[in-house]
Parts: structure tokens; C-alpha cells; sequence
């Protein structure tokens, strides 16, 4: 355990030390007018990310499903001198999403980055209840692919590139230590990156939520741990790299790059703030993925600014 957490120590350290480096002229490719928006940014891992965007120079959209919230973390950021605007947005309500895109395009007529943060979870400590996975399942992964189509047609066509950064979980890996799937015909068909679909995708949390209905899901070969999250950020996992995959074959000038990453255990409502990072750390991969100058990143899962398996 001491050299455990030696390691870990040592690896926020140079994450500490990495975000002190300031990009240099010729990977700037952002100014002022480049937009990001960051959904359930009112608190925690989204706010630090808008933040940390924000004091790069770009121009951020704060969103949160609680406007009056929202705007008072907006307002804070606002006073602090950083360039932010919040709307509302609920990820789960059709008519929020279609308010908002409209706004969007009224307003700022596109967006050059979208980071999809809005998330929920109910379980904390040991506890594992599959109460809420519908709710869980429905915010994490079919929220997160409902905001993203609405808006595909938002970003802007430019040779730097559009960039969506997901986050996600490494407990959502398929042979995770703590998160293994050990459902074998399920974990090949997510693997398989070639022939992988957003529908095979949307089969297997089908799957899942159905055993959790009938009580089988124990027997099932899902994860052991936060079983229901686990499974979400799975499909979010999965669901990055077929989206990775459709958007590569857009021509130059109109790539879009999508990518998802791992905050780490970070001390934030979600995990009754227990976590052993804080959330300006936590944040950090995020805003890096975003910003990144090399358009040939796409369909990859980082954590702490370094690649890792799926």
C-alpha cells in the first residue's frame, strides 16, 4: 500500500508539474472566439474545468441543470475575470437540449470544443444498490449521446478541428482490478473495435438493465463494484470509440476528434467527498485533451494525461 500510494503521489506531481507548462505559440491553435461548453459545470471537476478553460482564454459555457445554481457559479468565475456564460441544460430533457442548441447558435453561431461532465451516481463508500441504475444509465450514457448528436451540427468546420472529451471512468474498463466485466461474450463484442456499434452498445445496456429487473444481474458477469456506474461509463467508453470512429472519415477541415479520460478518486459531491484528488487536478487531463495541438489524437482514454486501455 506505501508504494502504492508513493506512486500515486509521485504521478500528481508531475500532473502539477505538466499544467505549470504553458503552451507554446505554435500549439495555440485557440483564441478568444474559440468556444467550449461544459455540461454540469456548477460545481465540482466541470466547474475547475471551465475554469482552467477559460483562464487558457477561451470563451466557456457553464451549464447546469439547476439555472439558479448555475448562474451563481457562472457569476463567480464572471467576477474572477474569466470569460463565461452560463444557460441551463438538462441533458435528459429533449426540449432543454433543443433550448439550448438554439441558444447556441443564436448567440455564438458554434462551438469548437464539448465536454460532456454531467453525470450521476448513488452509490458511495461499499454501498452497491442497482436502485437507480435507469437513472444512472439514462443521465451517463444516453444523456451524454443525446448532447453530443444535438450538437454535431454546432461545431464549428475548421482546420484546427472540433474536439469532444467525455468523462468517463477507469472503472468503466472492461478488465478493470476493481471493475471487471466478466461477462466474456459481452466484453469481446465491446472490444472489438472494428466492428463495434452504437448499437451493440446500446444492446448491452439493454441487456444489463433488463437482468436488473429481473433480479439476475449478480449472476450476469457485470462489475462488482458501483455495478451500475461501472456499466455507464463502459458504454461511455465504447460509445467514444465508435464516435471516434464515424467522425474520422469527415473530411479535413471538418474533423471532429473525441476522446474520454479518467478524473481520478476526486473529492467532489459524487463521491461524498472522499476521493484523494482534488478537483482542480481532476480537471487537468480534461482541459489538456481539449486543447491538444495533435489532430491525430481520436478514440483514446486517458488518465493523468497518459493513454490507457479500454
Amino acid at each position: 500500500m506505501v508504494g502504492s500510494k508513493e506512486k500515486r503521489d509521485k504521478r500528481l506531481q508531475q500532473v502539477s508539474l505538466l499544467r505549470t507548462i504553458p503552451y507554446s505559440d505554435h500549439q495555440r491553435w485557440w483564441t478568444s472566439e474559440t468556444v467550449a461548453v461544459v455540461t454540469g459545470a456548477n460545481r465540482g471537476i466541470g466547474f475547475e474545468m471551465v475554469k482552467q478553460l477559460a483562464g487558457h482564454g477561451l470563451t466557456v459555457i457553464l451549464t447546469s441543470r439547476d439555472e439558479n445554481v448555475g448562474f451563481e457559479a457562472a457569476k463567480v468565475l464572471q467576477e474572477g475575470g474569466f470569460n463565461v456564460d452560463f444557460h441551463r441544460l438538462d441533458i435528459l430533457d429533449p426540449s432543454s437540449i433543443q433550448d439550448f442548441c438554439q441558444w447556441i447558435k443564436d448567440k455564438y453561431g458554434f462551438i469548437d470544443v464539448l465536454i460532456n461532465n454531467a453525470g450521476v451516481n448513488y452509490n458511495v463508500g461499499t454501498h452497491n444498490s442497482v436502485e437507480n441504475s435507469h437513472m444512472v444509465l439514462s443521465t451517463n450514457y444516453n444523456g451524454t449521446k443525446n448532447i453530443i448528436k444535438a450538437m454535431l451540427p454546432l461545431m464549428r468546420q475548421a482546420s484546427p478541428g472540433a474536439r469532444i472529451v467525455n468523462v468517463t471512468s477507469r472503472l468503466g474498463r472492461l478488465k478493470g482490478r476493481h471493475s471487471k466485466l466478466e461477462n466474456e461474450a459481452v466484453r469481446a463484442k465491446l472490444m472489438d473495435v472494428d466492428s463495434l456499434t452504437e448499437e451493440a452498445v446500446d444492446e448491452t445496456v439493454t441487456e444489463f438493465l433488463k437482468q436488473v429487473e429481473e433480479g439476475t444481474w449478480e449472476s450476469g458477469g457485470w462489475p462488482h463494484s458501483f455495478t451500475d456506474y461501472s456499466v455507464s461509463k463502459m458504454a461511455v467508453n465504447a460509445y467514444t470509440r465508435v464516435l471516434a470512429k464515424e467522425l474520422s472519415e469527415r473530411p479535413e477541415g471538418e474533423k471532429i476528434y473525441a476522446n474520454c479520460f479518467c478524473p481520478g478518486w476526486v473529492k467532489t459531491a459524487m463521491t461524498g467527498y472522499a476521493g484523494n484528488i482534488s478537483a482542480e487536478d481532476g480537471a487537468d487531463t480534461g482541459v489538456w485533451l481539449a486543447l491538444l495541438p495533435d489532430q491525430a489524437i481520436t478514440g483514446k482514454f486517458f488518465a493523468e494525461r497518459r493513454e490507457i486501455s479500454f
